[in-house]
């Protein structure tokens, strides 16, 4: 069974940093996309970052940019773990944050229909 686990949200102040996990298990996404999205409450599933199977590119949502920062594991073989670091935190990137992998791509999209797996999302609230 595929699973994927976020953790290290949290509350923070404006300003500051977290950096979010996801181990994906039950399947490799070795050779696939990987990304994060956000939904803020009364807001719709927002695209903040991918990275491509072997961590070579990124894409950021242009928000964040300069901010936050992608990256991946794919030393074990039975999980992949994605990271999510946020420097320089602002009240309005908060929100629930999800991982989520897409088995079809080596290269991920925008696109939240184009990723299959999806976490649980972790909370992360940033207060001014």
């Amino acid at each position: 069974q595929v699973q994927l686990v976020e953790s290290g949200g949290g509350l923070v102040q404006a300003g500051g940093s977290l950096r979010l996990s996801c181990a994906a298990s039950g399947r490799t996404f070795s050779n696939n996309a990987m990304g994060w999205f956000r939904q803020a409450p009364g807001k719709e599933r927002e695209f903040v970052a991918t990275i491509n199977w072997d961590g070579s590119s990124t894409t950021y949502v242009d928000s964040v940019k300069g901010r936050f920062t992608i990256s991946r594991d794919n030393a074990k073989v039975t999980v992949n773990t994605v990271y999510l670091q946020m420097n320089s935190l602002k009240p309005e990137d908060t929100a629930v944050y999800y991982c989520a992998a897409d088995p079809s791509k080596a290269y991920g999209t925008f696109w939240a229909a184009d990723y299959d797996y999806w976490g649980q999302g972790t909370q992360v609230t940033v207060s001014s």
